[in-house]
């Protein structure tokens, strides 16, 4: 999209339209949101940018987002240690906590293998899991990375890895649809996925 308004106007267009589904028209709407916005309602919204840049970060056990050096998963005592939940991202993590079918821990990948932008097996967090399945108390590793092609590269890449580790893995079962991310999954669908998940065969 061409530029269209100068200065100030324009960049902030060009900065909103950088961020992941938002297009031209969205980024134009925002901004004149903003702009029409009262100011103490923008530098709210500044100040909660800046926040999270300096609070948040990721978990050292599974690299779920956490203000501290642990997350709140991993830092409750009530979870289940025998298992870890295998997921792309943060955002995931929340998607499978609302469905409270889980309460076992995570380990966050960082994304999947995608060979097109350039993602390798090097890139995720593969080499920290595979340390965490070197615990004796790991009896089970669910993998609920994506059902679309990269995520499907990734599960079947892991599942040979752990092979030789020798710790039984499961997959989320079916009624998760393809293509789709876990993000937007409702609540009784994925749900259903962990209730009917399946072993992966060896």
């Amino acid at each position: 999209m061409a530029a269209v308004y100068e200065g100030a106007v324009q960049d902030l267009i060009d900065e909103l339209g950088q961020l992941p589904g938002v297009g031209p028209k969205s980024a134009q709407r925002i901004a004149f949101h903003i702009l029409a916005a009262d100011k103490a309602d923008v530098e709210r919204l500044c100040a909660a940018l800046s926040v999270v840049k300096a609070k948040v970060q990721f978990c050292e056990i599974c690299g779920n987002v956490s203000e501290g050096p642990q997350c709140a998963v991993c830092r409750d005592p009530r979870r289940d240690p025998s298992v870890l939940c295998v997921v792309e991202e943060p955002k995931d993590v929340v998607a499978i906590e609302r469905t409270r079918e889980y309460r076992g821990l995570y380990h966050v990948l960082g994304g999947a293998i995608n060979p097109m932008n350039g993602v390798g097996p090097d890139d995720l967090r593969i080499r920290q899991l595979l340390t965490r399945c070197s615990d004796a108390r790991v009896e089970e590793v669910i993998l609920a990375t994506d059902p679309d092609i990269e995520g499907e590269a990734t599960a079947t890449y892991l599942t040979r890895m752990l092979r030789t580790m020798e710790v039984p893995v499961s997959r989320l079962a079916s009624g998760l649809p393809v293509g789709s991310d876990l993000e937007y999954a409702d609540e009784v669908t994925l749900g259903r996925a962990f209730e009917g998940r399946r072993r992966v065969d060896s």
